[in-house]
C-alpha cells in the first residue's frame, strides 16, 4: 500500500516539475537588476541578450547552447552569452541561479525580463525576445 502512495506521489512530482522546466517565465524577485559587459564578459546585444549560465557536466546545457545560438542567429541584434557559472559563484548567488542552465533574457539595457530553469524551447525565447525588445 505504501509503495504504491510513494510510487504515486513521485509520478506527479515527476510530470509537474517536467512541465515546468524550461519555461521561460517572468521572475518579480529578479527587482530590476541588471547586468553589463562587466558581468557578462562581453557587451549586449543590440536588441536583447540571452544569458545561459552552465555547467561542465551539464547534458542539458549542450542543447540549450545550440537552441540559444540559432535563436540568436536568426533574430537580428541578439546576442548570445554563456557564462560557466562555477567561475561566476559571486554572480550565481547574487542572481539567485540554482541549477543550470539557467536561461536570462535581457533587454537593450541589460534589464533582466525573463528567466528560464532547464532547457528551453525556441518557441518559448522567440517569445520572450518580444518583451525585451
Amino acid at each position: 500500500m505504501w509503495c504504491v502512495l510513494v510510487l504515486a506521489a513521485a509520478s506527479v512530482y515527476g510530470v509537474l516539475h517536467r512541465r515546468r522546466s524550461g519555461r521561460v517565465r517572468v521572475r518579480g524577485r529578479d527587482g530590476g537588476k541588471r547586468l553589463g559587459a562587466a558581468e557578462l564578459g562581453e557587451g549586449l546585444g543590440e536588441r536583447a541578450t540571452l544569458v545561459q549560465f552552465s555547467s561542465a557536466f551539464c547534458a542539458p546545457c549542450r542543447a540549450t547552447r545550440r537552441v540559444l545560438g540559432e535563436v540568436a542567429g536568426m533574430v537580428p541584434g541578439v546576442s548570445h552569452v554563456e557564462i560557466d557559472a562555477e567561475d561566476h559563484l559571486d554572480l550565481v548567488r547574487d542572481l539567485g541561479i540554482l541549477k543550470t542552465p539557467t536561461v536570462l533574457v535581457l533587454d537593450a539595457d541589460g534589464l533582466i525580463v525573463r528567466r528560464a530553469t532547464g532547457q528551453p524551447r525556441k518557441a518559448d525565447v522567440i517569445a520572450a525576445l518580444g518583451e525585451a525588445v
